[in-house]
């Protein structure tokens, strides 16, 4: 493993959000990118064509890094499914930036040795 990667280890969190819609994705995206640096993301891209599916949007932040902006309500057309994964302060600390923005139910945590995993429905206010 490289040094970089070892560094970030407890400080990356990586959000899939599903069961919304492309401009929903985005706008939770948009909240996290003010507070923490993104490191990598599967953006909301062009509109989906008409076939069935589950569309699933990836991005990693960074939580030690970025520019830690203050947020405020913004809101949703409907509701996001959020899995967040990481560190667990990492995770506690995307959860409570989710929650200054967003009402949020919190459905699971499942947790491992070094890592979390939390399950959030989140909506507007």
């Amino acid at each position: 493993m490289s040094d970089v990667y070892d560094m970030h280890i407890d400080t990356d969190v990586t959000v899939q959000l599903s069961d919304c819609s492309r401009e929903d994705a985005q706008v939770v995206f948009d909240v996290l990118d003010h507070v923490y640096e993104l490191e990598d993301m599967t953006a909301p891209g062009p509109r989906a064509g008409t076939a069935p599916g589950v569309n699933v949007w990836t991005a990693t932040f960074d939580t030690a890094a970025g520019r830690h902006e203050e947020t405020s309500h913004v809101p949703l057309t409907g509701m996001v499914g959020a899995v967040l994964t990481g560190g667990y302060h990492a995770v506690d600390e995307v959860e409570k930036t989710l929650a200054t923005s967003f009402d949020i139910q919190s459905l699971q945590s499942v947790s491992g040795d070094q890592e979390t995993e939390a399950r959030l429905l989140l909506a507007s206010r």
